[in-house]
């Protein structure tokens, strides 16, 4: 699995700290980021590349059928 660098992701993000990199990556579509048992940012290149093509997004989420009793 190739993954951006750390430098990568700053560039990306704006930030250094994990934790805001993490938040900025998960409002920005990159749904698939995480932090590993050390602490480090992981954002597989691949899902990088595709958010940024618009092919990968995050799955919708089907709403409920209500019915409304007559």
């Amino acid at each position: 699995m190739l993954t951006l660098t750390n430098e990568e992701l700053a560039d990306l993000t704006g930030y250094r700290q994990p934790t805001k990199q993490l938040e900025w990556l998960l409002s920005h579509g990159y749904w698939r980021a995480c932090r590993n048992i050390t602490g480090r940012v992981i954002l597989e290149r691949a899902h990088y590349e595709a958010v940024c093509q618009g092919i990968d997004q995050k799955p919708a989420v089907p709403r409920p059928r209500v019915r409304v009793p007559a």
